[in-house]
Parts: structure tokens; C-alpha cells; sequence
């Protein structure tokens, strides 16, 4: 193995600790299937040296275990995450039997997590995190990853400078990027700098970043609330429930778990239209904002500030988040579209890790099936679904129109 990624159980986002508490108090039953997928495979392709690195490095992920000064700062940092969930976390490793890793006949990687929700959620973003950073130091030559390092440095630098001369205002934005890293040690940099440089920016402020572990390092505030996988698993995942009112489930299990805390909603599992159908005037009280992660994004806020005023809410008061494939020139001008008609904010992933000469990991983890059956996500444009059964891409899609439709 070379030099080991993941050194710390921290490295993650923190999502998958709100969504962990969640499933761990309410959800306990839920056996899940994760897949990975990669975006680029006709161009894209791995090799059995590659993948048996892949192994060592995920071997070496699940001895990991939290230490306490860790979970010292998860107390400190996430005073929503409860004594008991804590303790949880003091025994909790990943397992190694819960991977099954393979070359496949197209040069592809297959690789599935499968076991228990609330213990599978937290391979997600270290085992996307190994793969990306994998394949770069072995497809790369040493000169060509060098290169690639220093123009990942440069491009930062210049944005800072943007930054800093006002020629972009973002108002709030974190970083979204971990899964999809150049590398851990760009990545740290890069977080580094812009929290050395928030202070000098003209209208905009780094507010912190997805990944717990530099969050903690840097003594920023690590950001996050709730993914796909969530509405997916309670939504989809139990034969007794409608899957059209997903939506439903999870914000009353979040409620349940977290009162009003942790309160950004992401609309767009199975169809922001559908997502408004249980996005009541009580919910839309509750949670703080909601989160834009597919389809056109100003189509986006329109709808979304037209259906809190619909409910009589003033718009001020609540955030509109915006993540979906996001550069500083498109959240400029998004931010200019709405900054004096709701709270604006930003969480920017691949455009600030992973911003280099040569192309990022276009790649995905995602839970499709759950307890036996299969479940999908139907994003607000076609290209970012995901589903191993067509008849159930049939079937929920009928159960959506159905419901819209009555």
C-alpha cells in the first residue's frame, strides 16, 4: 500500500453524522446496498494494479477508529448530537466484509458497501475520497501530477486574489468537495488558504467546510445537513409506505430526531415539485432553508420563494443553498438574482478541490436498494438519476405523477 488516505474517521462529512444519529435512534432496521458508479467510464478506466491499491487502502480505512479527542470535538462542535450517539461512536469501525471489490470486464471498477445503514453511512465519502485520489497517483506520471498539483495551486491562488479585489461577491459559501479531492494534501492546502484569506474577501465569506476533520483543524465551522441517501432509505425503503410522500417521512423523522436544528432541507430526491407537496407552512417554519442540487437553479429559487410566500412566510428569514456543479461566476450571478429577496449561501465542492488541467472524479456512491427492494433517485434533470431496476423507476414515477396529478 502507499502512503495511507484516510487517517482519521473525522475525514468525512457532516451529514453523515446528522444522518447518523437519525437512522441509529429511528432506523435501525434499514439494510442498504451502496454501488459505485464512475460518470466517465468510456473514458475513464482502472486498472488491477489500481484496484488492489483500492483494497489496501480501505483495509487500512476500517482499523481506524475515533479517538477522543475527536469526539471531544464533535460535543463541542455539533451540540445537537446526542451522549448516547456519542458513545455510539466511541466503539464504532467500519468493517472490511461489508465491501466487495472487483476489476470488471470493462476495465471498470465494481465496488458495493452492504450492511446496516447506520453503520455503512460513514464509507461513503472516505471510500469516494480513496478512489479519486488513487486513480490520479496511478494513472498520472510524475510530472504530469506535479503539473497538475501546481495548476490546482495557481487557480487558488488566483480565485483568493478575486476574492480579496471584490470582483466576485458570493456572500456565504463553504466547501462541499471532499469526495471528490484531487488529493488529501491539495485539499488541506486549500482549505488552509482560504481561511488564512476569508478576512481580506470584499462581499464574500467562507463560512466553513463539509469535511469535519479540517473543520476542527482549522477551527472552522463544519457544515452540512442531510443527502440523498436519507429520503431514499426512509421514503423508499418500506413496502407500507407511498414512496411519492417520501418527503413526508424523513422531515418527521428529522423533527423528531432534531426539533428545529439541523434545519436545510435538500428538495430534490424525487422532484422538487413533489417535495412542495409536503413542504407545508409547519415545515416550512421549521427548517431554516433548503438546498438546490439539480436543475436550472434560478428556476429554482423563483419556485421556492414563490411557495414560502404562498404560505405567507416572509422569504428574508430563510436561506436558499445552492450546490449543484457551482463555480464563483455562476454564484455570483445567482447571488445577485436573489440576495434582497431570501438569504443566499453556497456549498461548492469540485470547483475549489479539485479545479486542475486535468479532470476531476465524476463519480458516485449511492444506496440502491434497501431491505431487498430497490430505491432511486429521480434528481430534477435525468442525467444525475440512479436506479438498478427500471420497473421501479416506473413504478415510483407513476406513484409521483399519480399523487401530482390528484
Amino acid at each position: 500500500m502507499k502512503e495511507q488516505i484516510i487517517t482519521s474517521l473525522l475525514d468525512n462529512d457532516l451529514y453523515k453524522f446528522n444522518m447518523g444519529q437519525c437512522l441509529l435512534h429511528q432506523y435501525a432496521d434499514a439494510n442498504v446496498v451502496w454501488q459505485f458508479k464512475n460518470r466517465d467510464a468510456e473514458t475513464r478506466k482502472f486498472t488491477p494494479e489500481m484496484v488492489e491499491e483500492i483494497k489496501e487502502q480501505v483495509r487500512a480505512f476500517c482499523d481506524l477508529r475515533f479517538k477522543k479527542e475527536e469526539l471531544d470535538y464533535l460535543k463541542k462542535a455539533c451540540p445537537w448530537l446526542s451522549v448516547d450517539y456519542i458513545s455510539f461512536l466511541s466503539i464504532y469501525h467500519p468493517q472490511y466484509d461489508w465491501f466487495e471489490i472487483s476489476l470488471d470486464e470493462n476495465s471498470q471498477l465494481y465496488l458495493t458497501v452492504s450492511g446496516p445503514q447506520f453503520l455503512t453511512t460513514y464509507c461513503e465519502t472516505p471510500v469516494m475520497s480513496i478512489i479519486s485520489e488513487t486513480w490520479f497517483k496511478m494513472e498520472l506520471g510524475k510530472d504530469e501530477y506535479t503539473a497538475a498539483e501546481k495548476e490546482l495551486y495557481k487557480r487558488t491562488d488566483e480565485k483568493i486574489a478575486k476574492l480579496t479585489a471584490g470582483e466576485w461577491e458570493l456572500g456565504a459559501f463553504s466547501d462541499f468537495g471532499t469526495r471528490r479531492r484531487f488529493s488529501k494534501k491539495t485539499f488541506d492546502v486549500i482549505i488552509e488558504k482560504f481561511t488564512k484569506a476569508n478576512k481580506g474577501f470584499k462581499n464574500s465569506f467562507f463560512v466553513g467546510t463539509s469535511n469535519v476533520e479540517l473543520a476542527m483543524k482549522y477551527g472552522i465551522r463544519p457544515v452540512g445537513t442531510i443527502a440523498h441517501e436519507m429520503i431514499q432509505t426512509i421514503g423508499q425503503g418500506y413496502p407500507e409506505r407511498n414512496p411519492a410522500y417520501s418527503n413526508k417521512f424523513v422531515m418527521d423523522a428529522w423533527h423528531k430526531e432534531y426539533g428545529t436544528e439541523n434545519g436545510t432541507y435538500l428538495t430534490d430526491c424525487i422532484g422538487t415539485d413533489v417535495f412542495l407537496k409536503d413542504f407545508d407552512k409547519v415545515n416550512a417554519k421549521l427548517f431554516d432553508g433548503v438546498r438546490h442540487d439539480s436543475g436550472d437553479p434560478y428556476e429554482w429559487g423563483e419556485k421556492m420563494i414563490k411557495h414560502y410566500e404562498s404560505l405567507g412566510i416572509n422569504t428574508h428569514e430563510k436561506t436558499l443553498l445552492f450546490s449543484d456543479s457551482l463555480n464563483f461566476d455562476k454564484a455570483h450571478s445567482i447571488r445577485s438574482a436573489f440576495k434582497d429577496r431570501a438569504k443566499v449561501a453556497f456549498g461548492i465542492g469540485t470547483y475549489i478541490v479539485a479545479d486542475t488541467n486535468v479532470k476531476y472524479m465524476n463519480q458516485v456512491l449511492k444506496v440502491v436498494e434497501v431491505n431487498g427492494r430497490p430505491v432511486a433517485k429521480l434528481s430534477d434533470v435525468e442525467g444525475k438519476n440512479m436506479c438498478r431496476d427500471p420497473k421501479y423507476i416506473d413504478y415510483l414515477k407513476r406513484s409521483i405523477k399519480w399523487r401530482m396529478e390528484h
